[in-house]
């Protein structure tokens, strides 16, 4: 007798399969598949677009409430340590007894960037290099602060020795301090850029699931005119229009984000990175311009040939007078145009007198050249004093251009995520009940 051969075993995919093929050769099975890939695709379209949003509206409030103001306070605290540095130049040059103002303004400007360096570090890995900037920034600002404490002794006193402590204290801030904040802020704007990037990045996929599923919902509906002759299943239909909704939103939605956060970037952050660069070369420029009646020729160049600190003065006007232009090229309004104007009218009246006072000083008249730096009238400090303000308010008008234009950016953004996962239920509920009111006619 014949041994009989068991049947070969059927994988659970391989009886799937056949079970589908099997559906797909009547119509009700036809319908059923159908119903559940118009289904499938609404949903993942839905969950996709939910997924891809998110992210970008995550990016998006990284840039209003975290990576912009961090590079905000990093320009602070440049601007603070800076603003210090020229502060001590005055009250030095002012003689034993500095002025109130002066020394208050020095104060001012060190509690401020501790507190900013704080702060920053509360809200910076210690291991990241902003952290490792910040630490740096942290220890060498006490031996700062000591330095200038020790020129003021020996300054009161009527000792030499106190203007060798001065230049050394700038020496420090120039070469350790600035360069650490300025690499601290450097960090942050490019955080800030990465954020940037991410908020604007387009949802291809989801925008390309989204026009598959309307081109699937409408072959559907064109599929079940030809059959039946009827022209709408109310179903396909309310699924069609939910996906159409869907996909409007999101386009429109994120080029709007798009362009309003495009609109923060150029008209408010490149000013502000711009304004800040200027504000902080005119601090330099104007402690530079103190030192220089401190050391009264006793710095060099490196060859030996020029007075270092008129130098650095001539270089550090140079670059304040091109960011101003830059910065008028970039302002889009009056009020963002007018206060860089005056910069540069302000600018141009403090090299005039800063001339006028070396000429002076050149002529041996060290106490008229004194009152043409540091005095309360015609004196560059009071030049140096309108531009300050000036890049105070232009800056003031450009935060607030950018804090607008990326709060819009977030706002077209917001609800997309919960949406679209309610309208794509919504639309593949519509497609099954579309599909089981064909189905319906075959019982």
């Amino acid at each position: 007798m014949p041994v009989p051969v068991p049947a070969p075993r059927r994988s659970a995919w391989s009886g799937s399969t056949a079970r589908l093929r099997a559906a797909a050769t009547t119509e009700p099975g036809r319908l059923q598949i159908i119903g559940a890939a118009l289904a499938a695709l609404v949903i993942a379209f839905g969950a996709v677009t939910a997924f891809e949003i998110s992210g970008r509206a995550a990016a998006t409030d990284d840039v209003v409430s975290r990576s912009q103001p961090l590079s905000a306070e990093a320009a602070n605290i440049y601007r603070s340590l800076a603003d210090a540095d020229t502060a001590a130049a005055s009250g030095f040059l002012a003689g034993a007894q500095e002025p109130r103002d002066v020394h208050e303004r020095y104060e001012k400007d060190i509690k401020d960037a501790s507190r900013l360096l704080v702060k920053a570090a509360s809200t910076t890995d210690a291991s990241s290099p902003s952290g490792q900037e910040i630490t740096e920034l942290n220890e060498e600002l006490p031996r700062y602060t000591g330095l200038i404490e020790r020129a003021r002794a020996n300054n009161r006193q009527g000792l030499p020795l106190g203007g060798a402590y001065l230049r050394y204290a700038n020496q420090k801030m120039s070469t350790e301090l600035l360069p650490a904040a300025e690499r601290l802020y450097t960090a942050e704007t490019g955080r800030l850029d990465q954020d940037y990037d991410s908020a604007r990045a387009w949802p291809f996929l989801s925008l390309g699931l989204g026009v598959v599923a309307l081109g699937a919902l409408f072959w559907a509906q064109r599929r079940n005119y030809r059959r039946t002759n009827r022209v709408f299943n109310h179903g396909l239909l309310a699924a069609t229009a939910a996906s159409t909704v869907l996909l409007l939103w999101l386009g429109v939605g994120h080029t709007v984000a798009r362009s309003e956060l495009q609109d923060a970037n150029v008209h408010g952050q490149q000013s502000l990175d711009v304004l800040n660069h200027a504000r902080i070369n005119s601090l330099k420029a104007r402690a530079n311009e103190n030192l220089t009646l401190v050391a009264r020729g006793a710095v060099l160049t490196a060859d030996g040939k020029n007075d270092k600190y008129q130098t650095d003065y001539t270089t550090g006007m140079k670059a304040l007078r091109e960011e101003l232009g830059t910065a008028r090229k970039l302002a889009d309004d009056s009020q963002g145009s007018g206060p860089v104007a005056d910069a540069i009218s302000g600018v141009s009246e403090w090299q005039g007198r800063h001339r006028t006072a070396r000429t002076t000083d050149d002529n041996g008249d060290y106490e008229g050249a004194l009152k043409q730096i540091i005095g309360p009238r015609n004196s560059t400090g009071e030049s140096f004093n309108r531009v300050d303000e000036a890049l105070e308010k232009a800056l003031a008008h450009e935060q607030g251009e950018f804090t607008r234009a990326a709060e819009d950016g977030r706002g077209a953004l917001g609800g997309l995520p919960i949406g679209a996962a309610a309208l794509a239920v919504l639309a593949a509920v519509a497609a099954i009940v579309g599909v089981n009111r064909r189905l319906s006619e075959y019982r």
